[in-house]
């Protein structure tokens, strides 16, 4: 089993992209695109600096510092498992109270674009509303404190403000974070955190700042024993490995006034139509995630090519996406979203990727109103119903109970766990309790067909549990 190393000289790269966020997905995707592009020998001077903002991004700077910032990067094909180490990084800024050297390195004038992947729920947004919420508590503590944030979009302020007074150009901030309207969320996140300290400067960002929209996707299993195993397996010693899916995707604005690495020779495509690519993937993929893990998490099914196995889950997704989604996606250039539907599944099913169902229930609280909620308004706003989708969303409710159909207990597996618990075994018995949470559900909760289709499906599951509730649906 061979390894593929980079064919550049990595000693000459020199960074212009700071990355903050240096998880399994950047590592399996831009930090990968970037390797493929300085093996052509282009745009060398476009590595990249890692960062992080947390106390736990430390052990991966530790980590990856202890291999001269490589990332093993294992491709699970069923055809056969390949594996490379990614040369793209050239260093990982220290994680520190402040974040000091991670403001310093953003106002140097050679980093051009600042780069993020911080989670769908690192944005600040309130889910009821859809917009920037400046009542946060980490957002309240940055503007009172701006020269020492410390979220990622306090230091980016921070560095803006240096650049300005500096009269260095400001760099593009794009996000590689899985949300409609990313770069949209970014501007209102960094513009309104500025604004709440120096409206003079939020007023510059406004007009001087790129936040270009981008679609990415790839799937990247968590990292445990089993990936480890598989890069000792190819001879390497790395406790942090990613593994991913063969398919990758990327698409973004072309709007970076101060430069870009030419990446649309390494399969990126720059596009105006971003937001046509990105409602295809967040409804048809990561909905569709939602529509099969959630009563896979309640049957004990643990790994997402089981659940595709599975005659009633795989007619489930089958129906949902075919009836209430897929009909109301618009079109995406040069794309068959019949063909595409087909792609996920085919997707979905590989069992060399053996993603868990675990990961995909994780954090419903903030995925359930980007990835199916809105589904739904547009099924209704048409005229129609969306039972399909509203059974997706009392599954979830169901999960959130902590107890699968078996009677074995689901661990915490969201980060308002505490809340939904109690409050999913009460809607058991009362389904408009679950429903009654504006910042989830918005004014979705008052209108009758999906509220009675609610408690219809939660009912059900309650006295019949889940594979009886998926046969009288799919019946």
């Amino acid at each position: 089993m061979t390894v593929e190393f980079p064919l550049y000289d990595r000693t000459r790269l020199t960074p212009g992209i700071v990355h903050i966020g240096l998880g399994n997905f950047h590592r399996a995707h831009m930090a990968v695109y970037l390797d493929d592009l300085f093996n052509l020998g282009l745009g060398q001077d476009w590595a990249i600096l890692g960062a992080g903002v947390r106390a736990p991004d430390a052990a991966m700077r530790a980590a990856l510092l202890a291999q001269d910032c490589l990332s093993t990067v294992i491709t699970l094909d069923p055809a056969g498992k390949t594996c490379r180490r990614v040369g793209s990084m050239i260093g990982f800024l220290p994680v520190e109270p402040g974040n000091a050297s991670l403001i310093a390195a953003m106002s140097r004038p050679e980093i051009r674009i600042v780069s993020l992947t911080v989670t769908e729920g690192g944005y600040f947004v309130n889910p009821a509303t859809g917009a920037f919420d400046p009542a946060a508590p980490e957002i309240v503590a940055d503007a009172q404190t701006p020269a020492t944030p410390q979220t990622a979009f306090g230091a980016i302020v921070a560095a803006l403000r240096a650049r300005r007074a500096a009269g260095i150009a400001a760099f593009t901030v794009l996000s590689c974070d899985n949300l409609p309207g990313n770069g949209h969320v970014t501007r209102a996140a960094v513009e309104g955190l500025a604004r709440l300290s120096d409206p003079a400067l939020a007023d510059w960002i406004g007009a001087q700042v790129a936040f270009p929209n981008g679609m990415v996707d790839r799937i990247t299993p968590a990292t445990g024993p089993r990936e480890r195993a598989m890069a000792a397996a190819f001879g390497v010693d790395d406790p942090v490995p990613v593994t991913c899916e063969p398919f990758r995707q990327w698409v973004v604005e072309d709007h970076f006034p101060t430069g870009r690495p030419p990446l649309d020779r390494v399969g990126v495509t720059f596009s105006d139509a971003v937001h046509a690519y990105e409602m295809m993937k967040i409804r048809i993929l990561n909905g569709g995630h939602a529509i099969i893990a959630y009563p896979a998490g309640l049957m004990d099914i643990e790994f997402v090519h089981e659940a595709m196995a599975h005659p009633l889950i795989s007619a489930l997704l089958d129906r949902v996406e075919r009836q209430e989604v897929i009909p109301h996606v618009p079109p995406v250039p040069d794309t068959d979203i019949g063909a595409y539907y087909d792609l996920i599944r085919r997707r979905f099913s590989n069992p060399e990727v053996a993603d868990t169902t675990r990961r995909l229930c994780l954090d419903g609280s903030n995925r359930q109103p980007k990835f199916i909620l809105p589904a739904i308004r547009d099924g209704l706003a048409a005229g129609g119903a969306a039972p399909g989708l509203a059974l997706v969303s009392a599954l979830w409710c169901r999960y959130c109970t902590g107890i699968s159909d078996s009677g074995a207990a689901i661990a915490p597996n969201d980060p308002n766990w505490h809340r939904l618990q109690p409050l999913a075994r009460a809607a058991q018995h009362d389904p408009g309790l679950w429903l009654a949470q504006p910042e989830i559900y918005g004014d979705l909760a008052a209108h009758p067909g999906f509220a009675a289709d609610f408690a219809r499906w939660l009912t059900m599951l309650r006295d019949h549990a889940t594979t009886e509730t998926l046969r009288r649906y799919l019946a």
